[in-house]
């Protein structure tokens, strides 16, 4: 009987695996930089010759980057070849705001789904943290306002543990930051309607934390519907607006 030799595996490549199961499970997030080579041997109990050795193979398949100035860091391509280009469409474009609305029904409904089925006590509290951030001064500014929901959204999808779903949200935080910034600046103005908001997000929050999965993600689809809406309705009347200043232009 023929045994087949069994192949020891180099130290740098468990090193290579364990590093990469962090970047996929979101341990290490786009952009972030890595502890020292010292401090990351330290922490794997593991030699400096064969750490380097591992972040070289990471840096050849372009999961890493050493950047000028010292430093090792997770790379972030995918974030800037998926929200560059759409970043510039979406300032081209201004009906592409109302098709990345319909995006964001799957992404972020889909994210409260799994949150409440999936969420631990921590994602909860998480969740909490971030929706009282949101409640912002009076006179704070819109981007800031854009900013705290763009992280509400992603501790959302965090607490969905399905790592395929926080990356893409993730690699498209500026563009979704973008889209909501613009929501903002067209609604902020409106009586009444961040007050809406607030409370279509706050039974969004409720319904995650009640482990209720559908109604989590009914309640994200009442919200962008009636962020659609309000939209359309706020076009129409400027619409109206321009309208009229163009009869008494002319008259």
């Amino acid at each position: 009987m023929a045994f087949e030799r069994i192949q020891q595996t180099k130290l740098s490549d468990v090193i290579m695996a364990r590093i990469e199961a962090m970047i996929v499970d979101g341990t290490l997030e786009a952009g972030m930089r890595l502890p020292s080579e010292r401090d990351l041997a330290a922490q794997f109990s593991v030699s400096r010759p064969s750490l380097r050795e591992a972040i070289q193979k990471l840096e050849a398949r372009g999961l890493l980057e050493r950047r000028q100035g010292g430093g090792t860091y997770v790379c972030d391509n995918l974030q800037h070849r998926v929200a560059e280009p759409l970043l510039d469409l979406l300032s081209k474009h201004p009906e592409s705001q109302f098709d990345l609305l319909e995006f964001r029904h799957a992404l972020e409904g889909i994210s409260s789904y799994y949150a409440a089925l999936r969420g631990t006590q921590t994602d909860l509290e998480q969740i909490s943290k971030a929706f009282t951030a949101i409640a912002a001064e009076p006179g704070e500014d819109l981007a800031t306002q854009a900013q705290a929901l763009s992280d509400f959204n992603l501790r959302i999808a965090e607490a969905s543990h399905n790592v395929i779903l926080l990356h893409l949200v993730r690699s498209m935080q500026p563009l979704l930051t973008k889209n909501i910034l613009q929501n903002l600046q067209d609604l902020a103005h409106k009586p009444g309607v961040m007050q809406q908001l607030h409370q279509h997000r706050q039974q969004i929050v409720a319904e995650i934390s009640k482990g209720e999965p559908e109604q989590a993600r009914e309640a994200c689809h009442q919200l962008l519907a009636f962020i659609e809406h309000a939209l359309l309705t706020s076009n129409r009347e400027q619409s109206r607006m321009l309208r009229s200043l163009r009869r008494t232009q002319t008259g």
